[in-house]
């Protein structure tokens, strides 16, 4: 298993990345500005991308494995690599919807929720966004401290 850094055109990894958040538009809006890093475990199984939003700060943008590899520990991996990676890094934070199976994986990750944005996703995305059948309307923050 190896993470890599992607330097070229990221695009080429959007299929994945739109498994994590559905919208290219919304994902074309961090994309560029972000770093982009893929776990190869014999293919690309995970994806990441990471934003520095202030001095210490990172956001992790977008997370996404592929289905058939869920839970096999490749989303942790990334997100332990992330912290070696970004030295740096004092606060890492991420935001999700209301799904309890993206939350759960989260705070087993070592994040707490931090604060809400409400109606996020109502208010821009085009269409409804659903999650194991459910509408999801806020955007929860969560953070992890070093």
């Amino acid at each position: 298993m190896e993470i890599i850094k992607v330097t070229g055109n990221k695009k080429i990894y959007i299929d994945l990345l739109l498994l994590a958040d559905e919208q290219e538009d919304m994902v074309d809006k961090y994309l560029e500005r972000g770093e982009m890093f893929i776990l190869n475990d014999h293919g690309v199984k995970a994806e990441c991308v990471v934003t520095k939003e202030a001095d210490g700060i990172y956001e992790l943008k977008s997370i996404a494995v592929q289905p058939a590899c869920q839970q096999k520990g490749y989303g942790r991996a990334l997100i332990e690599f992330l912290f070696s990676y970004y030295a740096d890094c004092k606060t890492m934070l991420v935001g999700t919807g209301d799904s309890p199976f993206t939350l759960n994986f989260y705070k087993r990750c070592g994040f707490i929720e931090s604060h809400r944005i409400s109606d996020f996703f109502t208010d821009n995305y085009d269409r409804p966004i659903y999650e194991n059948g459910k509408q999801l309307t806020d955007m929860i923050y969560l953070k992890r401290n070093r």
